[in-house]
């Protein structure tokens, strides 16, 4: 791993040097401007969700549908998909803001003047593994640090007695850690997997039950690690690991808690659907995520991931979307009606989407194809206008057309709200300094509340 200087709180590092920000890897440090929200919640749909079935409603694929599509298609293409392919669903106008969603969602919908829908979004990769690595990391082909890292070695952790960036993700889902990985950042930035609810984190628990010998024997074994750093350029694999033993320390006094869903009530059970098998999974992870954002964890993403690629609909998705629609609508309306109760929605900064859309042409005849030329995807909280839409794809749905939101330019929003400036988090390796725009992104502005 190589050494690096990020330019965020570059006075106290010059005055205590970095080693002494690898030794509280998870102190907190201020942002570059006042943030609009404090944490993230991002609602990630491996597979990629269709927008023209959900949020992009398109009558002209009705008036056409079974028509071939009236221009070429673009170079980048996977399969040959056939015609064009209308909504089996029905679309309506909801809220005041008059934002029309499709019937798929009538809990998200019950909530759409919060939110901001963002219809013109574009990526650059058709494939799963890169457009996955593209969203989740600004990087197509290497590795490069996650969304979640960049932001936890920005500004640290609030709760420092639990993980700054967790990572909820039930299956297996396509690049796997990649996602979530801190890459040539030091290693205490990388994402901590929650696979198994029911035992979210394993050895928390001291065998010994004696916490003043525990920590007896953490200070022996720092004291050791420090001798053997002496000699040796900086490590940040070895940094993590010492890290990591000081908050598994931490985390077993506050960590069963945060993690224990029992201690909520039944009412609010039911209103994120854990009581339904239907909703039961995502429901617990959205609950879940709620209470971790409550107690200061910076950044939590969620995998709707029961399987691999779950939203990847390239057969059946008459009977597929709406299985998983229902599986996920009624949770995430649960989330936001309970983050504003809790006025938490305010500086949270809800991200649903997935890492590109579904074709307007059908393939074979119930599937669409991977879509990256024009998709939807929707915020919500933490210094977004609510009740709006962004951008317009054009009236088939195929090419973003009106005020394009590049995945740069989505990750230098989100740094923006939280505080950050994109051009300024950078982190110097192998010669050069990266940052998680690479050297595009634009902020987009229209939607900031």
């Amino acid at each position: 791993m190589g050494s690096g200087l990020g330019f965020l709180a570059l006075a106290d590092l010059l005055a205590a040097g970095e080693p002494a920000r690898a030794a509280q890897p998870h102190a907190s440090r201020p942002p570059h401007h006042p943030a609009r929200a404090k944490r993230i919640i991002f609602l990630y749909m491996p597979g990629g969700p269709s927008h023209v079935d959900l949020l992009d409603p398109k009558p002209r694929l009705a008036t056409d549908n079974g028509k071939p599509l009236p221009f070429e298609k673009p170079k980048l293409e996977r399969t040959k998909t056939g015609n064009l392919f209308a909504s089996p669903w029905k679309f309506s106008p909801r809220g005041d803001s008059g934002i029309e969603v499709s019937e798929l969602l009538p809990g998200l919908a019950s909530h759409i003047d919060d939110v901001c829908v963002i219809r013109s979004m574009v990526a650059d990769n058709i494939n799963h593994t890169g457009a996955a690595l593209h969203l989740c990391t600004g990087e197509q082909a290497f590795s490069r640090p996650s969304m979640g890292s960049w932001l936890l070695y920005g500004l640290g952790a609030v709760n420092r007695n639990l993980p700054g960036f967790v990572v909820v993700s039930p299956a297996a889902v396509f690049q796997g850690a990649q996602l979530w990985a801190s890459s040539f950042l030091p290693s205490a930035y990388q994402g901590t997997l929650v696979r198994d609810l029911n035992n979210p984190i394993g050895n928390l628990a001291d065998p010994s039950g004696d916490p003043e010998r525990q920590r007896t024997k953490l200070d022996a074994l720092r004291h050791l690690n420090e001798l053997h750093k002496q000699d040796r350029v900086i490590d940040s694999q070895l940094d993590a690991r010492i890290a990591s033993f000081e908050l598994a320390f931490r985390m077993q006094r506050e960590a069963p808690e945060a993690f224990d869903l029992s201690r909520e009530s039944g009412a609010t059970h039911r209103l994120y659907g854990t009581d339904q098998p239907a909703t039961e999974l995502f429901g617990r992870q959205c609950l879940l995520a709620r209470r971790l954002v409550e107690r200061g964890v910076r950044f939590v993403q969620l995998f709707d991931a029961p399987e691999n690629n779950a939203w990847d609909h390239h057969g059946g998705i008459r009977e597929r979307l709406p299985k998983r629609c229902q599986a996920v609508d009624r949770p995430i309306a649960g989330l936001l009606t309970d983050l504003k109760s809790r006025g938490l929605l305010d500086d949270t900064l809800v991200l649903w989407g997935g890492e590109f859309g579904r074709t307007p042409t059908a393939e074979g005849s119930d599937g669409r194809e991977h879509h990256p030329f024009g998709f939807s995807m929707w915020m919500a909280g933490g210094g977004v206008r609510g009740g709006m839409v962004h951008g317009a794809t054009d009236e088939f749905g195929w090419h973003a057309v009106d005020r394009i939101v590049h995945i740069h330019d989505l990750h230098a929003t989100i740094l923006h709200l939280m505080g950050l400036d994109h051009k300024r988090l950078t982190y110097r390796f192998g010669g050069r300094d990266y940052r998680l725009t690479d050297v595009h992104g634009e902020v987009v502005r229209e939607i900031l509340s």
